[in-house]
């Protein structure tokens, strides 16, 4: 079985990084990503997706520390399901894009198409149980 997506859009905010009690970092951030075709009476037509994207150890911090809404990037991962209870006790449910690779393209502080890949193994796997459960 295989679980992977490749994205590459552009960032619909700047990514928020936050720590964990152990003090691994965790990053999130919305990608935007457009598909442009031309339908059957001549219109051009465009859709966009929006995905949301976790990334985690010192991957999270070079995102947080280089990427800003609005840049370009490249993203592999994996597409991971969960729910949580928000502020209210409510459950939600959340799909998310778990990135084992960012790549950033376009113009900005890091340089052009700079890899900010997770070694196989590390980062790339479930979150202990205790940092699933951050609703961010």
């Amino acid at each position: 079985m295989v679980n992977r997506v490749i994205l590459v859009g552009n960032l619909g905010r700047d990514p928020e990084v936050r720590f964990t009690a152990n003090g691994r970092a965790l990053a999130r951030f919305s990608l935007a990503t457009t598909e442009r075709w031309t339908d059957q009476d001549g219109n051009k037509q465009e859709r966009t997706e929006w995905h949301n994207i976790v990334v985690w150890g010192k991957q999270a911090e070079t995102c947080g520390q280089y990427l800003s809404k609005g840049r370009q990037v490249f993203i592999e991962g994996s597409i991971r399901s969960r729910q949580y209870d928000d502020k209210d006790g409510n459950k939600r449910s959340i799909t998310e894009i778990v990135a084992r690779d960012v790549r950033f393209l376009g113009g900005g502080r890091a340089p052009q198409e700079a890899a900010v890949s997770a070694p196989l193994g590390e980062d790339a796997g479930a979150a202990p149980a205790e940092e699933d459960d951050i609703p961010f």
